[in-house]
C-alpha cells in the first residue's frame, strides 16, 4: 500500500492553482494527467484521484487562515471546455476497497469544510463551471453556495455514476441535490439516471445550477457575483496565520508532533494517542494569539491531532483501535477553552474553533474502536473532553494507583458550556446531548455541573462516563477490554459503531456519511460494480457493465 502524506504547499501543486486579488481567490483545477499519486492510471479531462483532493484540502485551509483578506472564492476549470469529469475510474477499478473508501471520506470532509467556510468564515465559495461538469466535479460545484454553468451549446452538469458505472455519486451528490439544492425528487431521479446530464433553461428551472452565462459575458459576471458575496462577508482581517510545516517525527512506530504523541502497537493492532496540555497561561489578547499563529496551544493541538488521523486512518488500516489518553495542567486548559470562547469574534479564534471542531468530526466518522481512559494527570476539560465524549467508552480510574504514585490527585473531568454546542457533531447537537439522547433530565443534571470538577464516581453518576474502576480492577479491566475489541470483527465493528455515535435528527452530513456512504460501500463490493465483468471494470472498453439483475 501507497504511504500518504498529506504535507503540501501551493509551490508544490500540480493539479490546482491558487490565486488570490483582495478580496477575491481563485482555484483552478488543470490537472496533470501523468500526476496520479499511485501508478496504474492517467488522470485525463480533469480527473481526480487522491492526490488531487489532498491539494484542495491544503488550498481550503491556506485560504481560511493565511488570508483573513479573501471573503469570496471562485472555484473554475483550468481546461478548456472541461470543469472536472469527477473521480478517475481507472484509480477506482484497481484500488482496494479500504482504499476506495477512505479517498471517498477524505473528498466528503473536503467539500464538508468548504461548506463550513461558507457558513462560518465569510468565505463564500462559488463554482464557475466553465465546462462539463460530471460525477465528482458536479459534487464539487454542489459544495458552494452559487453554481453559475457556461452556455456554450455543450457544457452540462451530471452524475453518470449510477448509468453508467453501477455506483452511486459517493461524495454527497445525491443528497446535496435533494436536500440542499431542493430538485424535486423525480426530477432527481430523471437528473441520475441520464448520463449526458443537463444544460441551459432546464439546469436552472431545476435548480441543479442557479444561472447560465454565455462566453462572452462570462468574466465580469463571475467577477460580478464574487464582489457581490464579498460584499456580503463580515470577515475582518489584515494579517494572516502561515501555516508552516508541520513538527512532526517518525521514531519507528512512535509518531511526535507539538502536544501529541501516537504509539503504534502492531502486535495488538492498538495506537495509543496522548495529548499533551499547555505549558503556559494563554496571550492576553487577541494580539497575542495571532503573534504565536502555529503555536497557539489549541490550533497546534488541532493541526496534530487533523494530521494524526488523516494519516492513521489512510496508512494504518490494521490498527483497529485508538486508546486516547490526555496529560497537563486543566486550569491551563480551562484558560483556554474560555479563551476561546470570549475571543469568538476574532477572525483567527473564530478559525481555530471550527478547526477543532471538523478535526473532532474526523473521529466521529473514522472506522477505528476509540476508548478513552482517565487517570491521574489527565486533563480532558472543556474542549480536550471533546475527545473523551467522540469515543465509543471512557474508563476512568477511581483515586490513585496506590503502588505508582499515591500522592498524586486522583483524576477529575470538567464540562464546560464549550461542551454544550460549540463543538456539534454532524448531526447538528453536541456531543455531550447526543450522549444522553432521549434522557433530557440526564443532561439538564449534566449542564448543572458545568465548571465542576469531577472525580470518577461522581463523572459515572452523572453519565459522563461508561466505568470508574479503582486500582486493584483498572489495568486488568482495560486489558480485557482492548484485547476483546481486538478480537471482534473489524466490520461489524465498524457497522455497530456508525450505528451507535449518530443519534437524533438527520442532516444532510449524517446522510453522507451514513446512509449514502454504506449504501456505496456495499456496492463497491458487488460483482456489478466491481467484479471482473463490473461496470467499473469494463468503463472506457466498449462494454457495458455484466449484471446480475436480481434485487437485494
Amino acid at each position: 500500500m501507497t504511504e500518504v502524506d498529506f504535507d503540501t504547499h501551493p509551490k508544490r501543486y500540480r493539479h490546482w492553482r491558487l490565486d488570490v486579488d483582495g478580496e477575491v481567490a481563485t482555484v483552478s483545477l488543470a490537472v496533470d494527467e501523468h500526476g496520479g499519486l499511485v501508478p496504474g492510471y492517467d488522470l485525463k479531462m480533469n480527473s481526480y484521484d487522491l492526490g488531487v483532493d489532498i491539494e484542495l484540502y491544503d488550498a481550503v485551509q491556506r485560504l481560511r487562515f493565511q488570508h483573513p483578506e479573501v471573503k469570496a472564492v471562485v472555484m473554475t476549470g483550468g481546461l478548456d471546455r472541461m470543469f472536472c469529469a469527477g473521480a478517475n475510474i481507472r484509480m477506482l477499478a484497481q484500488s482496494s476497497h479500504a482504499w476506495k473508501v477512505n479517498f471517498c471520506k477524505f473528498t466528503n470532509e473536503t467539500r464538508n469544510g468548504i461548506e463550513d467556510a461558507t457558513d462560518h468564515s465569510g468565505q463564500t465559495w462559488l463554482a464557475a463551471v466553465n465546462g462539463t461538469a460530471a460525477g465528482g466535479g458536479y459534487e464539487l460545484a454542489l459544495a458552494c453556495e452559487e453554481i453559475v454553468l457556461v452556455d456554450d451549446g455543450s457544457s452540462t452538469v451530471s452524475l453518470p455514476e449510477v448509468p453508467l458505472l453501477g455506483v452511486l455519486p459517493g461524495t454527497g451528490g445525491l443528497t446535496r441535490v435533494v436536500d440542499k439544492r431542493h430538485v424535486r425528487k423525480d426530477r432527481a431521479d430523471l437528473f441520475a439516471t441520464k448520463a449526458e446530464g443537463y444544460r441551459g433553461d432546464t439546469a436552472v428551472q431545476w435548480g441543479l445550477v442557479d444561472a447560465t452565462v454565455p462566453k462572452r459575458d462570462w468574466d465580469e459576471e463571475i467577477g460580478r457575483r464574487a464582489h457581490q458575496a464579498a460584499a456580503r462577508s463580515t470577515r475582518s482581517g489584515s494579517r494572516g496565520v502561515e501555516l508552516t510545516p508541520l513538527g512532526r517525527t517518525v521514531d519507528g512506530d512512535t509518531l511526535r508532533y507539538p502536544f501529541v504523541t501516537a504509539t503504534l502497537d502492531r502486535d495488538a493492532r492498538r495506537v495509543d494517542v496522548t495529548v499533551e496540555g499547555p505549558t503556559d497561561a494563554p496571550p492576553a489578547d487577541a494580539a497575542g494569539v495571532l503573534a504565536q499563529g502555529v503555536d497557539y496551544w489549541p490550533f497546534a493541538v488541532t493541526r496534530a491531532l487533523d494530521d494524526l488521523v488523516l494519516r492513521l486512518r489512510t496508512n494504518e488500516p490494521l490498527l483497529g483501535t485508538w486508546v486516547v489518553r490526555t496529560h497537563g495542567d486543566t486550569d491551563l486548559v480551562l484558560a483556554y477553552d474560555a479563551q476561546l470562547a470570549d475571543l469568538a469574534g476574532d477572525w483567527f479564534v473564530n478559525e481555530v474553533h471550527h478547526y477543532y471542531k471538523r478535526t473532532v468530526k474526523r473521529l466521529d466518522v473514522t472506522s477505528r474502536s476509540l476508548i478513552a481512559v482517565i487517570e491521574p494527570g489527565s486533563c480532558f476539560t472543556g474542549l480536550l473532553l471533546e475527545l473523551a465524549l467522540a469515543c465509543d467508552r471512557q474508563y476512568m480510574l477511581e483515586g490513585v494507583y496506590e503502588d505508582v504514585d499515591p500522592a498524586a490527585d486522583p483524576a477529575t473531568i470538567t464540562l464546560t458550556a464549550s461542551n454544550d454546542g460549540a463543538f456539534p457533531m454532524g448531526n447538528g447537537l453536541s456531543r455531550l446531548a447526543s450522549r444522553f439522547w432521549g434522557h433530557d433530565d440526564d443532561l439538564e443534571g449534566a449542564r448543572k455541573l458545568l465548571g465542576e470538577r469531577l472525580d470518577a464516581h461522581a463523572a459515572e453518576e452523572a453519565g459522563l462516563v461508561t466505568m470508574a474502576l479503582d486500582d486493584i480492577d483498572f489495568e486488568d479491566e482495560i486489558r480485557i477490554v482492548l484485547e476483546e475489541r481486538a478480537s471482534l470483527s473489524p466490520d461489524a465493528l465498524t457497522g455497530m459503531e456508525a450505528n451507535h455515535r449518530f443519534v437524533g435528527p438527520e442532516t444532510v452530513e449524517t446522510k453522507i456519511f451514513g446512509r449514502l456512504t454504506a449504501w456505496q460501500n456495499w456496492i463497491f463490493v458487488r460483482p456489478n460494480a466491481s467484479g471482473p465483468d463490473g461496470a467499473l471494470r469494463r468503463y472506457g472498453s466498449g462494454q457495458r457493465g455484466d449484471y446480475d439483475y436480481k434485487r437485494v
